[in-house]
C-alpha cells in the first residue's frame, strides 16, 4: 500500500471511529489537555517514537501512520491502523501514571497468521484477539509499577485490561470493559 493511500485510510478510520464512539465517552474521559502525545519504545525492534498524535483540531493522520508503523506485526512487518480509542486509553494510563518514562511496547497489531501461530503455542492468546484489529496493546511504562498501571487502566473503565506480572506487561484494548489475570478489589 502506498504511503498516501495508507495515510488516507488511517485518517478515514480515525474519523469513522470518532463518529461511532459515543461523545459522552470522549467528553467524560478526555484529559484536561487537548493535546495528546506518546513516547513509545518498541522493545522488539528498538525503534523509538515521541510525537503528538492529536490536538484541539483532531487526530493527525501522519502521526497515526507513524504509530501504526511502530506497532506493526514484528513477525510479518504488516502495518495496520491502530484504533484511536486504544491510543487514547494508552495516553490516559501513561499520563495518569505520573511518570515520564517511555511506554515499552510488547505487542500492538498482530496479523491473523501471527495470532494463529501464537495461539497454537500458548493457551494465553485469544484466537479472536483484538490485536488483529489494531484495537489492543501490550505494554509497560518505564518507572511505573506494573500493578499501578493495571489499576489505572482498570479504574478508567475504557476497555479490557489483562495483567501479566510474570511477563511484565499490561494488556489494554478498546473492547468491552473486562479483566483477567487478577481479581480487582
Amino acid at each position: 500500500m502506498k504511503r498516501r493511500t495508507f495515510i488516507k485510510t488511517i485518517a478515514g478510520s480515525a474519523s469513522a471511529m470518532a463518529l461511532t464512539t459515543p461523545l459522552s465517552v470522549f467528553a467524560s474521559k478526555q484529559s484536561a489537555q487537548s493535546e495528546k502525545s506518546l513516547s513509545l519504545f518498541n522493545l522488539h525492534t528498538g525503534e523509538r517514537l515521541q510525537l503528538t498524535y492529536a490536538n484541539a483540531d483532531g487526530y493527525n493522520a501522519d502521526s497515526l501512520a507513524k504509530i501504526a508503523h511502530l506497532l506493526r506485526d514484528r513477525r510479518t512487518s504488516e502495518v495496520h491502523p491502530i484504533d484511536v480509542r486504544t491510543l487514547d486509553f494508552l495516553h490516559h494510563v501513561w499520563q495518569s501514571s505520573g511518570v515520564d518514562g517511555e511506554i515499552g511496547i510488547i505487542s500492538g497489531y498482530r496479523s491473523p497468521k501471527t495470532n494463529a501461530n501464537l495461539a497454537n503455542k500458548s493457551g494465553g492468546v485469544a484466537k479472536r484477539s483484538l490485536h488483529m484489529q489494531g484495537k489492543a496493546i501490550d505494554f509497560r511504562i518505564q518507572g511505573a509499577e506494573l500493578a499501578t498501571i493495571r489499576d489505572i487502566a482498570w479504574q478508567s473503565k475504557l476497555g479490557g485490561v489483562g495483567y501479566y506480572p510474570k511477563d511484565q506487561f499490561v494488556h489494554i484494548d478498546c473492547g468491552r470493559v473486562r479483566f483477567w489475570g487478577w481479581q480487582p478489589s
